[in-house]
């Protein structure tokens, strides 16, 4: 069975595929139809040490992260997701127009000059608020916590570093997946974890050798050990293991030693992830086996119009010359 480093994300009534090539999305438009695009893949131009083990996970994130926002605002354009706000958009302008023709004043063409700032500004907020969160989510308050418990702690338990690390670690965990469970109760996230789905079984049908059918790709399996989610769940517990050897009692340098060590959880992340997805045995199966189990949360199964769209991505991607092929 072929392994393929060609990878995938689910967007907003679309898909698109990461080949070592190419770049292709697949999304359908309001009238049905699926829209194509497709570019160069980003990083391929990068000097030969940002591809060595362990430095190259750290820029693949960085990848992921950045054309992951780009393609999901790109599909939110193409499906029309947008399309209701731009109509209040349009609706508050005509009432401004309104009032404005009964002064005497010439009507707006298009959005205010405040419109357009604040357009300019509300995304770059957003981003920073939600990393602020997320900081404040996975970083600070699982330290507060166990700062706060101390006190009350047994001493062989309160000066414990690896009990410290595993009680911040299960709690990012926790706090994790309990995120995950909630979006997956959303039915427009759902519906993105179904094109999730669809991402998976076409890769799925692709490593097996089969033609990239709906009938064939439907049949295959919805998890994979290469997913995004199994990622995420493998870097927080590759964390817990880093975290133990932060010997620092003070919250604030605690917190300023964890972020450099990022770039070496994200890269042992992404070499075990590599290793989980080339190679099928019982060691693998157990590195795989947490994100497997959240994925139950985040794949479902996809209609078979998800499937086309997954289809019509990934034939764009699969290069001629097999470099796609993981050995």
């Amino acid at each position: 069975m072929k392994k393929t480093s060609i990878g995938g994300q689910a967007l907003l009534e679309g898909i698109m595929m990461r080949g070592p090539k190419v770049t292709a999305m697949a999304v359908r438009n309001p009238q049905g139809e699926i829209v194509l695009e497709e570019e160069p893949t980003r990083g391929q131009t990068r000097p030969k040490i940002c591809r060595l083990p362990i430095i190259r996970g750290a820029f693949g994130m960085i990848d992921s992260l950045v054309g992951g926002y780009k393609y999901l605002m790109r599909s939110a354009e193409i499906c029309g997701a947008d399309a209701e706000e731009e109509e209040k958009a349009r609706a508050k302008r005509e009432k401004k127009n309104a009032e404005r023709a009964k002064k005497g004043l010439p009507p707006l063409e298009g959005a205010s000059f405040s419109e357009k700032l604040i357009n300019a500004v509300l995304m770059p907020l957003a981003t920073v608020l939600a990393f602020a969160l997320a900081f404040v989510l996975f970083f600070w308050m699982p330290a507060q916590l166990w700062k706060w418990l101390q006190p009350i702690l047994p001493g062989s338990v309160a000066n414990n570093y690896f009990l410290r690390a595993l009680f911040e670690g299960v709690l990012k965990i926790a706090l994790f997946v309990g995120y995950v469970w909630a979006t997956s109760l959303m039915k427009d996230i759902r519906r993105t974890y179904m094109y999730h789905g669809a991402e998976h079984k076409t890769i799925f049908c692709y490593e097996a050798g089969l033609p990239l059918t709906v009938e064939n790709v439907r049949i295959q399996r919805r998890f994979h050990p290469r997913c995004g989610t199994s990622f995420l769940i493998l870097t927080l517990l590759v964390s817990i293991l880093i975290t133990t050897f932060i010997r620092i009692d003070s919250l604030p340098l605690r917190l300023l030693v964890k972020v450099p060590t990022l770039p070496l959880i994200v890269g042992l992340s992404y070499e075990l992830i590599k290793f989980a997805g080339r190679t099928d045995n019982k060691l693998t199966r157990i590195i795989s086996a947490p994100g497997i189990a959240l994925q139950h949360l985040t794949v479902f199964e996809p209609e078979d119009g998800m499937i086309e769209c997954a289809i019509r991505a990934m034939e764009k991607v699969i290069p001629d010359d097999g470099s796609d092929e993981i050995r």
